[in-house]
């Protein structure tokens, strides 16, 4: 049976560009759809410890206002979205989903002594091709926002593809007599979403603020500080400060820390104090039932019982 594939004009979040390969690669949408709600999962799961928890991607693709400001946030937001679109197309070429693209080529690298190339690597070639198509082709023709979040934008976009890039990984399968690994068979294959994530995650708390200036015939974007290192083309970069998501403040696009639960222990953006921003904290016990005192039957099941036990929980005032 074939799988409904989504009519473009169902998807009202693409622009007219998008709009446009939509309708020439019906194809590719499922692979565009699971990239959006990767995205999500994978920001919120990333971010579940720090006061902005990427609760603003929840209404995406209308961004609460703190993703369409040139903020630190939208930084990680867009290069991460730019990663997946290219992850979930060149994943799809090998699970032969696409029509027209399949296993990546075989690589160019000779391969060691005790393997051979073979397998179907991910397809990184076409999901560059079309991923960057897609992600980039709304922001170089939309009228909206200024020439600066452009360019910022489009920044952000190459510095996720170019840490997807760099995660391609040689992935390998044992053959040989009773699971001995006589011989390998290889191939280049990508991370999932949540490595890409936590890399982003690392150079979204690095990011450099900067200004869009006129640098000889043209604009570039060049650091807010006189003092602070060059751009590089692997840095994120932000022109804007972010709230500090304590309190919240809807024009801001702050949903505050208030009941948000936090680490005691810890003396991490999950901590109380942190997180609570200094307000204190509720402490409440909750119940939960676990599977304990498992026991293995001969042949072949486990039987459990259920154990209750108390757990103290922490919510922000």
């Amino acid at each position: 049976a074939t799988r409904q594939r989504p009519p473009c004009r169902l998807l009202a979040w693409l622009g007219p560009d998008q709009f446009q390969m939509c309708r020439r690669n019906l194809e590719v949408m499922h692979s565009i759809v699971r990239a959006a709600r990767q995205t999500k999962s994978v920001c919120q799961k990333t971010f579940a410890d720090m006061r902005w928890n990427c609760s603003s991607i929840q209404r995406a693709p209308s961004f609460g206002p703190d993703l369409l400001k040139g903020t630190r946030e939208s930084a990680f937001v867009y290069a991460l979205a730019a990663a997946a679109v290219t992850h979930s197309i060149a994943q799809a070429c090998t699970s032969g989903e696409l029509p027209l693209c399949s296993c990546g080529s075989v690589p160019s690298e000779v391969p060691g002594p005790d393997f051979r190339w073979g397998g179907c690597g991910d397809n990184l070639h076409y999901g560059l091709q079309l991923g960057s198509a897609f992600a980039d082709s709304p922001l170089k023709s939309s009228k909206l926002g200024t020439q600066a979040l452009k360019a910022m934008n489009l920044h952000n976009n190459a510095v996720g593809r170019q840490v997807l890039s760099d995660s391609l990984d040689t992935k390998c399968k044992c053959h040989g007599v009773s699971g001995s690994c006589s011989v390998k068979t290889c191939w280049k294959g990508l991370p999932n979403l949540g490595e890409i994530g936590s890399d982003l995650k690392s150079k979204y708390l690095a990011a450099i603020k900067v200004t869009h200036r006129l640098i000889g015939p043209r604009k570039q974007l060049i650091p807010k500080e006189m003092d602070a290192r060059p751009v590089k083309e692997m840095d994120l970069v932000y022109l804007i400060n972010s709230p500090d998501y304590c309190m919240p403040n809807l024009h801001l696009g702050s949903l505050g820390t208030q009941n948000r639960q936090c680490n005691k222990t810890s003396v991490g953006s999950d901590s109380c104090n942190l997180m609570c921003c200094g307000r204190g904290y509720n402490t409440y016990t909750e119940e939960v039932v676990e599977r304990c005192h498992c026991k293995y039957h001969w042949c072949c099941y486990v039987v459990c019982k259920k154990c209750r036990r108390k757990v103290e929980r922490y919510v922000c005032k």
